[in-house]
């Protein structure tokens, strides 16, 4: 099976934890392409859910395939958001940003009393750190904030090259909210929880894309079969 075929396989499970009624958070990216489009599907046969887009993306394709739209101003509680990782490790720690929706989606998360997590087995890491680390910042003072960054990263013994996002055309990436992305590649990360606290602290960082106490469940595709990590239908308070 292709990389796509394995991203599809752990969409189409996701969809079976998809209940009549459920406020849904839809998540961005190529494997979260494929849960919308399997999403349309149930909805074209009668399931009746709204869901909360992550991205502009991802409203612009759910909304041409007719699952129905809301915002999170007229419904602050999801009951489940599925969504796609960069990276994930035992702990169901994730990195997340690559698509460049991690500020919205990790709001979207958060208000979700469940959040499933789609991807193949390429995705899986022993530590978090193998993929770039992306870090939203304002636009204003990028400089001052990159710096201020770099010393975040150095009092939890991380380092290494912070890359400021460029599109394929060469221009400064910009975020659905107009925000700047650095890509922080650090290899490793010995301690998540401690590089969260730090980045949180950094005047001028919107979000990172450590998502960590997040995700209650992983379904990870793989060649021979798909696997289920955690507890997909836990409640659990954010």
């Amino acid at each position: 099976m292709s990389p796509d075929d394995l991203k599809r396989e752990a969409a189409a499970m996701a969809v079976t934890y998809v209940q009549p009624g459920m406020r849904l958070g839809i998540g961005t990216g190529s494997t979260a392409k494929h849960f919308v489009d399997l999403l349309a599907e149930r909805v074209r046969g009668g399931l009746k859910i709204v869901g909360v887009p992550t991205s502009e993306a991802t409203r612009a394709q759910a909304q041409s395939l007719g699952v129905p739209l809301t915002t999170l101003d007229e419904t602050p509680e999801l009951d489940l958001t599925v969504d796609g990782a960069d990276e994930f490790d035992p702990g169901l720690r994730l990195i997340k940003g690559g698509g460049g929706a991690l500020l919205r989606e990790k709001i979207v998360a958060s208000a979700s009393a469940r959040m499933i997590v789609i991807t193949d087995s390429s995705k899986r890491v022993e530590r978090l750190g193998r993929f770039p680390l992306p870090v939203e910042v304002a636009p204003f003072g990028v400089e001052a904030t990159r710096r201020a960054i770099a010393a975040a990263l150095k009092s939890v013994n991380c380092s290494g090259e912070m890359i400021l996002r460029q599109t394929s055309g060469g221009a400064t990436f910009v975020t659905d909210g107009g925000h700047y992305i650095f890509d922080c590649s650090l290899g490793v990360i010995p301690d998540a929880e401690a590089l969260a606290c730090a980045l949180a602290r950094v005047p001028g960082v919107m979000e990172h894309g450590l998502f960590l106490g997040l995700a209650d469940a992983i379904i990870v595709a793989a060649p021979n079969g798909v696997e289920v990590i955690g507890s997909p239908e836990r409640r659990t308070s954010r």
